[in-house]
């Protein structure tokens, strides 16, 4: 489960769950799941809220504790995250199936995530960063 801050950045910007909901075009019920992490957050509309409000992944998933509000606009490309998902699994020396096997994937999941056929859920992507204790991101392009 995600421990995520989503809901402290909402307070910091001093928006009800109803505005946020306004912003992504979802209801207030949608947010609160997401504040309690009842339910996973999609991963473009994560992106989305960092890149409005200058968070970064990191700390609106629990990942870091840190705060570092980056100006940098993270673009939402399969391709990218993929390329930096291979990256990660050829500098460990894992095959598909080992990086994948560690992470609670299959191997068909993680080969579409790794060649950008599919975009990597929230879920996954904050369960890969835990695993091998990267920065969400990094992973999407956000750090060198």
């Amino acid at each position: 489960m995600i421990n995520n801050n989503l809901k402290w950045c909402r307070e910091e910007l001093e928006m009800t769950q109803e505005e946020l909901g306004y912003v992504f075009g979802v209801s207030r019920k949608t947010i609160s799941g997401w504040e309690t992490a009842n339910d996973p957050i999609p991963f473009n509309k994560l992106i989305k809220f960092c890149n409005l409000y200058h968070y970064s992944l990191d700390f609106v998933l629990g990942l870091t504790r840190n705060n570092d509000k980056n100006n940098i606009e993270i673009k939402v490309d399969k391709k990218e995250i993929g390329n930096k998902l291979k990256e990660l699994r050829k500098s460990l020396n894992l095959s598909q199936q080992k990086f994948a096997s560690k992470c609670g994937l299959s191997q068909t999941t993680y080969s579409h995530y790794e060649t950008g056929f599919n975009l990597i859920t929230t879920m996954t992507a904050y369960s890969i960063c835990k695993t091998y204790k990267i920065s969400l991101d990094w992973l999407c392009g956000r750090e060198k």
